[in-house]
């Protein structure tokens, strides 16, 4: 090779070799800012809520964005705190979680919905159905007289209210009842099996598993509390980022809400082809076929993730009337936009 060919030779190398380290340094990190195969890591809740997640996985909606996606399953009490530590780049919140966030002034933004309405399920001991002759298809106000001076469990303030919602809107007082505080909705499982409660209210799927297993019944959905239905609760998730993310980070956020929204649309338009199945297998891991199958169908998939200033009102309404927040939500159109939406 002439001393020409080899500075050539040299220069090349040199150029594949800083090349490669620079790779390398961003795989390491888990580099999200903008450019091709940017890795970004997504707070999930281990819930319903992450189906469409699995399906954007399943069906390469993030791949066609070049987008690669890590997860950290959070509770409502530590998703905020990661957000904004920037252990993750994206939330998937509940409304409440997030408009929690903005009361306490922590800056975030509201990117695209990714479900609808509130899948909760009422769920009452084989032994309290029993004895008060409840089924799975006894009308709503039946079921809500039979809990008066029962024993409830309460693994939330929000499921709690949302329960209090059914009761009152059927004559029963919530503040007579005997309430149980339990840590989670798995503790609430526990209690129930030991008739240490009557029932409790959670989001599917532990409800319907709980009944799949003969353990209860569930007498109680969106479809017999209109409540908890995504026409008059407005939105159940949002994916969120925090605001000075999205200033610096635009490109890789309009990829993840467009990925995010196609996975939507698809389970909208799929819910019950067996890749849809597969994917919310996948996503609530353990969880009986059967019981992941009717779970779909308690969420509103929406078609497009935009967002609207009508169905904010309606979200907010819902979410005052709870009553679990210290103060009033409140959001303006600053605290949420369609533009990283196609």
């Amino acid at each position: 090779m002439t001393h020409s060919g080899t500075r050539k030779f040299t220069r090349a190398l040199t150029a594949l070799t800083v090349a490669a380290l620079g790779s390398a340094l961003l795989t390491a990190c888990g580099d999200s800012a903008g450019g091709s195969g940017d890795t970004v890591t997504i707070g999930i809740g281990g819930n319903i809520f992450d189906i469409p997640f699995q399906v954007a996985e399943a069906q390469g909606f993030f791949t066609q964005q070049g987008v690669k996606v890590k997860y950290v399953t959070l509770t409502a009490s530590t998703g905020a705190s990661a957000l904004e530590s920037g252990s993750v780049q994206f939330l998937n919140d509940s409304p409440t979680g997030f408009l929690s966030a903005l009361g306490k002034h922590i800056p975030e933004t509201a990117i695209a919905v990714d479900g609808g309405g509130n899948p909760l399920g009422l769920v009452v001991s084989t032994k309290f159905a029993s004895a008060h002759g409840l089924t799975a298809a006894s009308p709503a106000a039946q079921v809500a007289q039979a809990l008066a001076g029962s024993t409830g469990g309460a693994s939330s303030a929000n499921t709690k209210a949302e329960a209090g919602l059914f009761l009152k809107a059927h004559g029963v007082d919530p503040t007579k009842l005997k309430w149980v505080s339990l840590p989670s909705p798995a503790a609430d499982k526990t209690a129930l099996k030991s008739d240490q409660i009557d029932w409790f209210v959670t989001s599917e799927p532990t409800p319907l598993d709980i009944q799949h297993s003969g353990d209860g019944i569930v007498v109680a959905d969106p479809v017999k509390v209109p409540a908890w239905s995504a026409a008059e609760a407005g939105y159940g998730e949002l994916l969120v980022a925090r605001t000075s993310y999205l200033s610096e980070h635009a490109d890789v956020a309009k990829k993840v809400a467009t990925a995010v929204q196609q996975a939507t649309a698809y389970l909208n338009a799929n819910l019950d082809s067996e890749a849809v199945q597969a994917a919310a297998q996948k996503a609530l891991a353990g969880v009986p076929a059967d019981v992941v199958k009717a779970s779909l169908h308690q969420v509103d998939w929406p078609k497009s993730g935009a967002m609207s200033t009508a169905d904010w009102d309606k979200t907010l309404k819902f979410i005052n009337s709870l009553g679990a927040l210290p103060q009033p939500a409140a959001v303006t159109a600053d605290n949420w936009t369609n533009k990283y939406l196609s």
